[in-house]
């Protein structure tokens, strides 16, 4: 209902000369919100300023909500105390409504109770706010609406029965309060920029009229200012307009109070804080670069729990518990806001590259110290931190405990852990920590609502609390105000920028609560209770806006993504304009306008150093030949990108558990007569035997996957595959296996490395054939060419088995098992032709052709990565680079667009 319908209307000239008379007039002036409360305030001891006076008493100007708050912790200091209420903190009014909802039949099929229980307790703030209790009682109702009268009926039992109130009830019970003399009441009360009063708070002015205090209302005046429809191409280029606007009037008057109004707020606020951060100081984002007060504020803060110094302390406390994502294990080994972050940095850094290739997906407390204690000594300071946590949680952690003695459990486990780190923090870090520490002094308080919890229960609560706690840190006035729809009420502006405001999105949608019937919010016209009251509300507002500042500008989007937009019926009416704005160049611009080109070779490192160790095998031939840069990346500076902890066996350790089981059963065997000659069972009780060593060397590595029953399946799967295989093993004639696994120190081209050599059979005939198992499907043809996609067979052939007659992949894939090969003669194994009949005789005349071929080829390839040749060139784009983990290396894609660009011109 309209605030000046039953009440007298003053002008915020004679509020203000009634705020001069000083504190024995008796005049208190409240506010929808504490913006509006601190900005009339402000704009008071502008004035009281600008009279020239020095001192003066501070007005009493404060939010209604403090000033009801005010009224009863008055009343909780008089001598009837006894018979008030204790009120409840927000964070227990929620755990009470959980609490009821689980309790419930209703409830007992509900996934989400604490999402359930918001909206309920919102439900519960908008009946009493607007007095729908007598008539919900005789409205039908839905089953939502149902299920919430029940839990209502026993909500109120519940904080009836203990002595407890709520917020929602709190102006109820103060306006009850307001005839006793020992409460303390203002002389005249104004209400100051006010659009919408509930019936709940005009009660509560009526009854302190009643109770012999003044009651007026108050509005800023209307301003005659201009205003400008503007189209921006899409949201971020709105953002960016908007930035530059507020900039070039911030420059042009240094006073000048500017206010930037976003619908969206929470979904733009991100970008909006780039954007505009950005505009007003390009360089913002360097690193070292000077920490400024930005000339602008956001209304809005953020999840407490997105602030880095509160998710560090959320991740010690989960990783106490069960178990922990390893993602999120790996930000608290990372995390600047533990003990030693700063000692052992890139210790820390290194141990947790290792550590992505070992650990699981999922890891627990006492597995992380394991694999710290496997390491080494990298990180001390770390492991001792977290073997002290794990001492700690034995006994002060697990069992069912009040929420006040978890409390204490908790600040005390993060102080094991360092928190909040050795290095001193900053203001808003600081501010942080304070609000951590207020969240949980908050759920120390729960003691009231639950009596016991677990500790697991205890840290997802506290993080709920604290995802629910919007947090900003303070800072100074600044000229700029980013503010949401609402909060702009009841404020003037020199200049006023509204975006956002296209057809889909102004009006905003309808938010009807689901446990309220539709037809009851809609006869009581609650706000954004139905399409109508939202309209309503949209032009309500966007009179207010066009009133309230000398230079008025509304923007809309035109698209986003693949949807266009219009302007909002609600500003078609608004002249549309161009809105010429100065240019300012952002960072990059600025550091390319003052480029000096300078044009180098970067395709030609050192050469080789002789006496320098090489890792890495004859994949340095592999990478050379698929793109020079790749293998001067990874093997000689050694770049590599970070691995993900993966759910069961990936394909390279499936092919490693095949490798090991078919080496042992190889290196027991031998021949192909002792295959023959052994029985069903022996030849089961090697298999076995194999599955199982095989499993065990590397369950060191993934203890968690390789256990219980997924091992069981893995060393039968080992078993069937192996069987197989030998199986199409005895489709070939004699031979004998002389080396599995057999490591050879290889040199070429000015290159010498180790390399392991998966088998190397001996036929009857005396031919010897280097075999390569493989468990996906290659192609021979991989091993050809100028650049070999697979080199390593005839690296074999030409460094270790010069004599050898066959190079081969064994296939040993379920159901097709084969030989991928290239061999000098017929019939050296099973399907596989002579060169001379195979389909790849077009490519070289002779088996001998095709050796001098890969001994010139690969001396080749393996001189140009001696010689330091590390050109991009890759062998196949974009084939090449799809899976290549150098890429922001090497910028390839950079690269290409601007070859492409140049060729355009």
């Amino acid at each position: 209902m309209s605030a000046a319908s039953e009440f007298p209307r003053c002008t915020k000239a004679e509020v203000f000369a009634r705020l001069a008379e000083g504190l024995a007039a008796g005049v208190t002036v409240v506010t929808p919100n504490r913006r509006l409360a601190l900005a009339v305030k402000r704009e008071f001891d502008d004035a009281q300023a600008g009279r020239g006076l020095a001192v003066w008493e501070s007005a009493d100007i404060l939010p209604l909500t403090a000033f009801v708050e005010r009224a009863y912790e008055d009343a909780l200091y008089s001598e009837h105390a006894d018979a008030l209420p204790l009120l409840l903190t927000p964070v227990q009014e929620q755990a009470l409504w959980e609490n009821i909802i689980r309790g419930s039949a209703a409830g007992a099929a509900l996934l989400a109770v604490p999402e359930t229980a918001r909206l309920a307790r919102e439900a519960w703030q908008l009946v009493h706010a607007w007095q729908l209790l007598p008539r919900l009682r005789n409205f039908p109702l839905n089953e939502d609406g149902k299920a919430f009268y029940e839990w209502a009926q026993r909500y109120g039992r519940d904080t009836g029965r203990e002595g407890l109130t709520d917020g929602a009830r709190l102006f109820d019970l103060v306006a009850g309060w307001w005839p006793r003399a020992e409460i303390k009441k203002p002389i005249s009360l104004i209400g100051y920029g006010f659009d919408l009063v509930t019936p709940q708070q005009m009660e509560l002015f009526a009854k302190l009229k009643a109770a012999g205090c003044d009651i007026a209302f108050a509005r800023p005046p209307a301003r005659n200012g201009t205003a400008q429809r503007v189209a921006g191409t899409d949201s971020r280029e709105e953002i960016k307009r908007a930035a530059t606007w507020a900039r070039a009037r911030l420059e042009a008057d240094g006073n000048a109070r500017i206010a930037v109004v976003v619908p969206e707020l929470a979904k733009h606020r991100a970008a909006i804080i780039r954007i505009f951060s950005a505009t007003m100081a390009p360089d913002y984002a360097l690193p070292g670069a000077a920490q400024r007060v930005p000339p602008f504020n956001v209304s809005l803060g953020a999840a407490l729990t997105s602030w880095p110094l509160v998710d560090a302390a959320c991740l010690a406390l989960e990783l106490a518990g069960r178990e922990i994502d390893f993602e999120r294990a790996s930000r608290l080994i990372r995390s600047p806001f533990i003990a030693g972050a700063d000692t052992e940095l890139a210790r820390r850094a290194r141990f947790d590259a290792q550590l992505r290739k070992r650990a699981e997906p999922v890891v627990t407390l006492d597995r992380l110290i394991a694999l710290i204690a496997r390491d080494g000594a990298s990180c001390p300071l770390l492991a001792q931190r977290l073997s002290a946590l794990a001492e700690f949680r034995k006994t002060r952690l697990f069992g069912a405990q009040s929420p006040s003695t978890l409390a204490q459990a908790i600040s005390g486990a993060l102080g094991i852990v360092g928190f909040p780190g050795e290095r001193g923090l900053d203001s808003a870090e600081y501010q942080t920590l304070r609000k951590w520490h207020e969240v949980v002094a908050g759920f120390a308080a729960l003691d009231r609502v639950v009596p016991r919890t677990g500790y697991g229960e205890a840290v997802a609560r506290l993080r709920r609390i604290a995802a629910e706690t919007l947090f900003q840190p303070e800072s100074p006035d600044v000229p700029i105000q980013i503010l949401g729809v609402l909060e702009a009420a009841g404020m003037e502006f020199d200049h006023l920028w509204v975006m956002g405001l296209s057809d889909e999105a102004w009006p905003q949608s309808p938010r009807p609560n689901p446990f309220l019937p539709i037809e009851l919010q809609r006869a009581v016209k609650l706000s954004q209770g139905s399409a109508a009251e939202s309209l309503e509300l949209a032009r309500r507002l966007t009179d207010e806006w066009l009133a309230c500042a000398d230079e008025v500008v509304l923007s809309y989007p035109q698209r986003e993504d693949d949807r266009e937009f219009k302007p909002s019926p609600l500003i078609v009416d608004v002249p549309e304009s161009t809105l010429s704005l100065p240019g300012y160049a952002n960072y990059r611009d600025v550091v390319h306008l003052a480029r000096a080109i300078e044009t180098s070779t970067d395709s030609q490192a050192p050469p080789l150093d002789k006496t320098a160790a090489l890792g890495g095998g004859t994949a340095v031939i592999r990478d050379h030949a698929a793109c020079p840069f790749r293998a001067f990346a990874r093997h000689r500076l050694g770049a590599e990108s970070l691995q993900m902890p993966h759910t069961g066996l990936d394909a390279m350790e499936r092919g490693t558990l095949v490798h090991r089981v078919l080496a042992q059963v190889w290196a027991q065997l031998k021949t192909r007569s002792a295959l023959d000659a052994i029985s069903v069972a022996g030849l089961e009780a090697l298999l076995v035997q194999a599955a199982e060593e095989a499993v065990t060397r590397i369950r060191r590595d993934r203890p968690t996957t390789l256990s219980g029953r997924f091992a069981e399946i893995e060393k039968r799967r080992l078993v069937r595959l192996a069987r197989a295989w030998l199986e199409y093993e005895k489709t070939r004639g004699g031979f004998t296996v002389v080396a599995t696994e057999d490591k050879r120190h290889i040199e070429i081209g000015g290159v010498g490395f180790n390399a392991r050599l998966d088998r190397v059979d001996e036929l009857e005939s005396g031919e010897r054939i280097v075999i390569d198992y493989k468990t996906s499907a290659p192609a021979a043809g991989a091993m050809l060419g100028e650049r070999p996609d697979e080199p390593q067979l005839p690296l074999y052939l030409i460094c270790a088995e010069p004599a050898a007659a066959a190079v081969a992949f064994a296939q040993v894939k379920a159901g097709e098992m084969k030989f991928a090969a290239l061999a000098r003669d017929a019939d050296l194994l099973p399907g596989v032709k002579a060169f001379a009949e195979s389909y790849y005789r077009g490519r070289h005349d002779s088996w001998q052709e095709l050796v001098n071929a890969w001994r010139a080829d690969l001396t080749r390839i393996a001189a140009g990565f001696a010689g330091g040749e590390a050109e991009v060139d890759p062998k196949q784009y974009p084939n090449a680079c799809r899976y290549c983990d150098v890429k922001p290396f090497c910028r390839i894609y950079e690269r290409l667009e601007t070859a492409l660009d140049e060729d355009a011109a």
